[in-house]
């Protein structure tokens, strides 16, 4: 059974910082492409950003690039999403996903087998 968790969301005021985690059980997440995408509601799942297993490298959407970071501690078989300078519009429903290709992309949610339950960010005064 392959589960994937996310945790750490919260309401938060603009500016502040949130970390979210992604912990993986039946997988060995560092063998997968992860990817966070949210989704705000009224409106489209988006990518957010990517690591990938193959080579490392990260992907970032434009709108939180400076702003968030992708990383992965590897013993606790889990992905974080660390996020500062956070915005309004940053409020979503923001998810997890793993890709056993090891590859992984923020343009589409189609190569990811494995997705989470969903955490609540609200940035809010």
């Amino acid at each position: 059974q392959v589960q994937l968790v996310e945790s750490g969301g919260g309401l938060v005021q603009p500016g502040g910082s949130l970390r979210l985690s992604c912990v993986a059980s039946g997988v060995t997440l560092e063998d997968y492409g992860i990817g966070w995408f949210r989704q705000a509601p009224g409106k489209e799942r988006e990518g957010v950003s990517c690591l990938s297993s193959i080579d490392g490298r990260t992907h970032y959407a434009d709108s939180v690039k400076g702003r968030f970071t992708i990383s992965r501690d590897n013993a606790e078989n889990t992905v974080y999403l660390q996020m500062n300078s956070l915005k309004p519009e940053d409020t979503s429903v923001y998810y997890c996903a793993a890709d056993l290709s090891g590859l992984c992309t923020i343009a589409t949610m189609t190569p990811y087998e494995y997705w989470g339950q969903g955490t609540q960010v609200t940035v809010s005064s």
